[in-house]
């Protein structure tokens, strides 16, 4: 191996020498990058879960991913670009659109997990964040990392609250909705029991006695009848002796304050009235007890209908029983399955609410600076050194795998055991003789030379 490489030293020394060169000058010839850094902490709630619900629902990395889509949104990156004068050989030559590929590529935003898990189980949860941004001047470097890490702060505390008060809002509506339906509900089970009581209590349906009515009615037609006879000729002297005979008999039996008293009474008075004032008198007497007979015949006839026709209703009533019962129930049901509703949401929306009281007073799962952004004062990029290095070490090997190759396609015949493998006989080896020039000598071996000659 040493010879093959001594005799094949150009095919090693050439590539060596141009990509060793080509490294040096790439080292000395890159853009020197700065990186400014800092490190976000994701910090826990301070209350436990248990009591109050966590208001950004634990998904922290989906919010780190939000945010980091809003800070690095092309409108952000260009007020940036301006504020801070960026990239401005860039800007006279190339798009804007290349100005914010390139921001965004100099910026990198990862989070970091780390294994909390317990019980014997693991889970890699986001516990941190890192953040780094890549520029030529590390002044600049270090104002825009500090723009990053308040835009952060900010939004991540921003959506915390927004989403703390919006479910807060959306349970409210929600509960007032619920609110509103079951009322409805129960104003229409109250009107239902209302109208159809007696159905629903599933009472009996009232008979319809109306014999008393009837005899009333009959008794006022004779006593008109009576009277009108009365008005014809008969005396009225009879008259008021069967009236008084009658409210003897009525009181015998029936308290003062009877109706029949109080009728029979009446009459006793209007016939001794017609009796004294003469036939004139009693004739426009007994014209007014038929006018007042006809009047309470009225009133009992209206009585009568009203009960024949509550009658009427109790018995439609207990046919539509049924159909009244199941809609009862359905509209029943349907105001406990609301009331239910109901529990769960103002369940939720007291945790909601102790979840935004959290949010509002930054006592949430949020992010807080623990790292701010260093001025950088040692290049990032290149590692010239590790640039060199990678380049000599690079052609070495390149050199070396040329040698290999020319020495495998050239297959050049180095050893008598070659030509054997080959089956070819070796008569003889011929020696290569280098004629070397002899060394010089000095001192006392020269002149011991001189004297032997």
């Amino acid at each position: 191996m040493p010879t093959i490489l001594w005799q094949r030293r150009w095919y090693v020394i050439i590539p060596f020498v141009a990509i060793f060169s080509a490294a040096l000058l790439t080292a000395f010839l890159l853009p020197t990058l700065y990186r400014s850094s800092a490190t976000l902490l994701v910090e826990s709630q301070k209350l436990p879960t248990a009591i109050v619900d966590d208001p950004g629902n634990g998904q922290i990395e989906q919010r780190i991913a939000r945010i980091r889509e809003q800070v690095l949104s092309r409108g952000d990156l260009i007020s940036l670009i301006e504020a801070n004068d960026l990239y401005s050989s860039e800007r006279r030559s190339k798009p804007m659109s290349y100005i914010v590929d390139k921001m965004r590529k100099a910026t990198l935003i990862g989070a970091l997990a780390g294994d909390i898990g317990q019980g014997g189980t693991s889970k890699d949860t986001t516990i941190a964040v890192s953040m780094s941004f890549d520029y030529p001047e590390p002044g600049k470097a270090q104002t825009v990392m500090q723009s990053y890490v308040t835009q952060f702060l900010r939004m991540d505390s921003d959506e915390v609250e927004d989403q703390a008060n919006l479910t807060v809002r959306f349970l409210s509506d929600q509960a007032g909705k619920l609110q509103t339906q079951i009322s409805a509900i129960e104003n229409q089970i109250t009107a239902l029991k209302s109208s159809n009581g007696a159905v629903l209590a599933g009472s009996a349906v009232p008979y319809a006695d109306t014999g008393s009515y009837s005899a009333q009615i009959a008794t006022l037609e004779a006593e008109n009848r009576r009277l009108l006879a009365q008005t014809r000729g008969t005396g009225s002297d009879s008259s008021l002796g069967q009236a008084e005979a009658q409210l003897a008999a009525l009181r015998a039996t029936l308290s003062d304050n009877h109706p029949d008293v109080v009728q029979a009474r009446e009459r006793v008075a209007i016939l001794r009235q017609a009796a004294q004032s003469g036939g004139a008198t009693a004739t426009s007497a007994v014209q007014e007890e038929i006018r007042a007979n006809n009047a309470q015949i009225a009133q009992l006839r209206v009585l009568k209908d009203a009960q024949i026709e509550r009658v009427n209703s109790a018995m439609a009533g207990q046919a539509r029983a049924p159909a009244i019962m199941e809609r009862a129930m359905q509209l029943e049901n349907q105001a406990s399955g609301l009331r239910e509703q109901y529990r769960n949401v103002a369940a939720n929306l007291m945790k909601a609410q102790g979840s935004a009281r959290l949010a509002n007073e930054q006592r949430a799962e949020r992010l807080s600076l623990v790292e701010p952004p260093n001025l950088p004062d040692q290049p990032h990029w290149p590692n010239r050194p590790l640039v060199i290095a990678a380049g000599a070490a690079a052609g070495l090997g390149l050199g070396f795998v040329l040698a290999l190759l020319v020495e495998l396609l050239n297959r050049p015949m180095r050893s008598p055991a070659q030509l054997q493998g080959m089956g070819y006989p070796v008569l003889g080896v011929v020696p290569i003789l280098q004629n070397k020039p002899a060394k010089k000598r000095f001192g006392f071996l020269r002149k011991r030379e001189a004297g032997l000659a």
